[in-house]
C-alpha cells in the first residue's frame, strides 16, 4: 500500500496529512501564534520550527515514518511552471529560499517535503500544481505597457482538483471541458479552464480581480500612484494595503467572512453592502472569463470557504446563471489534493516533471 505525507504550510498554520492509499489516517493543523512568528525575520526562517513540529506530531501519533515513501508539499513561488507534479531538486529549493517571485508560506512546502524525504531511506519529495502554475495564452500576458506583464499566480492546486472532481461527477475528462472556476477564500482567483489548461486567470496574490477578505484586488491606478508618492506611507505599508490589510480587513476590521455574513444577516448595513460588493466583483470576473472562453462553457464552479455562504451562490446564480450551469463545491481540501497527486505518482498514472528554470 502506497503511503503519502502531504504538507500545506499557511501564513499562520501548518497543515499535514498521512494517507495509506486512499484512506486518510492522520490529519493535523498546527496553529502558529502571531507572537511566535514575529520572532522570525522571514518566512524561510520558520523552516526549523515547522519541520520540528511535523516530525514531533508524527512520532506522537505513532506513525511509522520510515514507511512513508512519497512526501508532497504545496508548491510555492518558484519561476512559472506548467501544471503538474514536480520532483523537488536543489535548484527549486534555492529559488524558494531566494524568493525569486516573492516570499510566501507556500515556499516552505517543497522545502519541508525535501527535508523529511532525506531522512527516510528510499523516500522522494514532490510538489504539485504550485501557485505559479502558468498556462496563460500569450495575448493574456499583456498588461498595457512593456515594463509590465500580467502574471499567473492563483489557487492552482484547488482549482485543478475541483475541476477533476467535477469532471468525474459529470462523467467526462477534465481535458474535454471548458470551465470557469472561482476559488473564493482569503484570496480570490477566477480562472478560464479550456481543455485542461488555465488560459487566463487573475493574479490573486498582489493586485488583480475582486477584493477578498484580506486583499484589495484591482485598485484605481491613478489613486494608487498618488498614495505611493504622498509621503504618508512606506512601501511596506502600501504593500499591506494590497495584501493582508485590504478587502474586508480594511472596510470592516476583520478577515473572517463568516463574521461579515452574520453581521449582514443581522442588519449591519455596512457589512451588507461590502459583502455585496465582493459578490458583484466576483460576478464581473466570471463574465470576463466567459468572454475568454467565447461563451462555450460547460459549467461555472464555485469553491473555497466563501462558497459556503448561500447568499453568494444565490447572487452568482442571479448574475451569471445565463452564462452556464453553476455548481458549488464549497471549501477546499488542498491536503487531499496533494495526497491524490502523490498517489497518482506512486501508481504511475502521471509523469513526474523536472524543475529546470
Amino acid at each position: 500500500m502506497y503511503r503519502v505525507l502531504a504538507i500545506n504550510p499557511g501564513s499562520t498554520s501548518t497543515k499535514f496529512a498521512v494517507y495509506f492509499g486512499d484512506e486518510c489516517v492522520l490529519r493535523k493543523t498546527i496553529r502558529h501564534p502571531l507572537e511566535q512568528l514575529l520572532r522570525f525575520k522571514s518566512v524561510v526562517d520558520q523552516f526549523d520550527l515547522r519541520k520540528g513540529l511535523i516530525i514531533e506530531v508524527l512520532q506522537e501519533e505513532g506513525i511509522e515514518v520510515d514507511s512513508i515513501k512519497y512526501i508532497i508539499g504545496r508548491g510555492g513561488l518558484t519561476y512559472p511552471l506548467e501544471s503538474g507534479v514536480y520532483r523537488v531538486n536543489n535548484r527549486m529549493i534555492e529559488h524558494l529560499r531566494e524568493g525569486v517571485l516573492g516570499h510566501h508560506a507556500s515556499n516552505l512546502g517543497p522545502m519541508l517535503a525535501d527535508y523529511i524525504a532525506l531522512q527516510i531511506p528510499g523516500a522522494k519529495a514532490f510538489m504539485a500544481d504550485p501557485v505559479v502554475t502558468d498556462e496563460l495564452e500569450d495575448v493574456a500576458r499583456f498588461a498595457g505597457h512593456p515594463k509590465f506583464q500580467r502574471r499567473s499566480i492563483f489557487h492552482a492546486l484547488n482549482q485543478k482538483a475541483t475541476a477533476r472532481i467535477h469532471a468525474q461527477k459529470v462523467g467526462k475528462s477534465y481535458e474535454s471541458l471548458n470551465l470557469i472556476i472561482a476559488h473564493l477564500g482569503g484570496g480570490i482567483s477566477v480562472g478560464a479552464h479550456k481543455n485542461g489548461r488555465v488560459i487566463d486567470v487573475n493574479n490573486a496574490l498582489d493586485g488583480e480581480g475582486s477584493f477578498s477578505p484580506e486583499r484589495s484586488g484591482t485598485l484605481p491606478v491613478g489613486q494608487l500612484i498618488d498614495i505611493c508618492f504622498s509621503g504618508k506611507y512606506s512601501k511596506e505599508q502600501i504593500r499591506r494595503m494590497v495584501v493582508g490589510e485590504g478587502g474586508f480587513v480594511a472596510y470592516l476590521g476583520t478577515n473572517d467572512a463568516q463574521k461579515v455574513e452574520k453581521r449582514a444577516d443581522h442588519g449591519d448595513t455596512e457589512a451588507a453592502i461590502v459583502q455585496e460588493a465582493l459578490f458583484y466583483q466576483v460576478a464581473k470576473m466570471i463574465g470576463e472569463m466567459a468572454v475568454v472562453l467565447e461563451g462555450k462553457i460547460d459549467g461555472i464552479l464555485l469553491t473555497g470557504g466563501l462558497a459556503f455562504n448561500p447568499e453568494l451562490e444565490k447572487y452568482i446564480r442571479t448574475k451569471c446563471g445565463f452564462i452556464a450551469e453553476i455548481y458549488s463545491y464549497p471549501g477546499e481540501d488542498e491536503l487531499e489534493a496533494l495526497a491524490m497527486n502523490g498517489l497518482r505518482v506512486a501508481r504511475g498514472e502521471i509523469e513526474v516533471k523536472e524543475y529546470k528554470k
